[in-house]
């Protein structure tokens, strides 16, 4: 069987774009300003300069100040090289979520947070990096806490100098663990089997489909041959783990790291290839979806193996989330997208 390892907490969602807000020149209500706190803190500023209250999903998201999720993205000066990410990646159920799930921000309102970068990056080696935070926001309406959109966000970019003997004494938001017991047993073992299993096929059938451009434009807004070489052969490995001639991941089923908080379908920790099935992953989800574009097991394993380095280096982020709003990604954002690779998947067994 297999085994995962990565925290990623799932939001398996469809985020239409109808956005009825006014926008600054970035083409968003959002103004996001970073300034250094500390060797290693960033205050994270942000201020609605739209003309109506945002309803933003603040779990999982740069906003959740109580998980170890990546707030920001650090890079070499000239953004030459990426610093490895070592924290939490949450996907959640968008059924269900609650008022407090959500950072309410009035027009001209300012929230501030900080983010030890420490924490969840490796920081030691110390020297010159450039900071910056950029994704796409959900949101619902004012009196909802249904998702109805994304705002794109944009910070300005940080330049700092750290000192790594202090960054090294910052405690770790994750210690990675020696031994993890993998309590995937009677049902969930089968269940799990099974999503493996499905996962092998609809990965395999895309990879092929990906190596002939079918769709590739719809979903990763390019038919080039490096699209269809890049596409191919990271479903091809995540083809390979998910039918067991890989080993590059563990699966979980018993959240060693507690993350299975309410709406949770899965999580994963990039940084040591580590994937856990949460009991909402095993209630609320089908083997397999009958629509196009829908949730199911086979494509929530399907997306966590693509964050995983382990399975094909680099993993992906997660920009967007759902057919509406990883449509409006570039071709090199899609590329770099888990969502993507899930949505194609699900498409070419659907032929949607």
């Amino acid at each position: 069987m297999k085994a995962f390892i990565q925290v990623y907490l799932a939001v398996y969602a469809t985020y239409a774009y109808a956005t009825p807000f006014s926008h600054n020149e970035r083409g968003t209500p959002l103004d996001i300003v970073l300034t250094a706190s500390g060797n290693t803190e960033v205050k994270i500023t942000i201020t609605n300069n739209g003309d109506r209250t945002l309803n933003l999903l603040n779990k999982g998201t740069f906003l959740d100040e109580d998980t170890s999720v990546e707030k920001v993205t650090i890079y070499s000066p000239g953004g030459a090289n990426k610093l490895p990410f070592e924290g939490i990646k949450l996907q959640l159920l968008t059924s269900g979520l609650k008022p407090n799930n959500f950072l309410r921000l009035a027009t001209g309102e300012t929230r501030e947070l900080t983010t030890e970068m420490a924490a969840v990056h490796s920081l030691e080696a110390g020297g010159a990096v450039e900071v910056f935070a950029e994704g796409l926001l959900p949101f619902a309406e004012d009196d909802s806490t249904e998702l109805v959109g994304a705002l794109p966000y944009h910070s300005n970019k940080l330049s700092m100098n750290i000192d790594g003997s202090k960054a090294a004494s910052v405690p770790k938001a994750i210690i990675k663990r020696t031994v993890v017991g993998s309590n995937c047993s009677g049902s969930k073992l089968s269940s799990i089997r099974t999503a493996l299993s499905n996962c092998q096929k609809l990965a395999s059938a895309a990879a092929s489909a990906a190596s002939a451009g079918t769709k590739l434009d719809t979903y990763f807004k390019s038919t080039s041959s490096s699209t269809k070489s890049t596409v191919s052969a990271r479903l091809r490995a995540v083809a390979a783990d998910c039918g067991g001639s890989g080993s590059a991941t563990s699966t979980n089923c018993n959240d060693p790291y507690s993350a299975c908080s309410s709406n949770v379908l899965a999580y994963t920790v990039p940084s040591q290839d580590f994937i856990t099935y949460c009991p909402l992953f095993f209630n609320e989800l089908p083997d397999l979806a009958s629509q196009c574009h829908g949730q199911d097991k086979a494509t929530t394993v399907l997306h966590e193996e693509t964050h995983a380095p382990g399975v094909y280096s680099p993993g992906t982020d997660d920009l967007a989330y759902g057919f509406a709003a990883a449509s409006r990604l570039s071709a090199s954002q899609a590329l770099n997208n888990a969502d993507s690779y899930a949505l194609y998947a699900n498409a070419i067994n659907l032929n949607c």
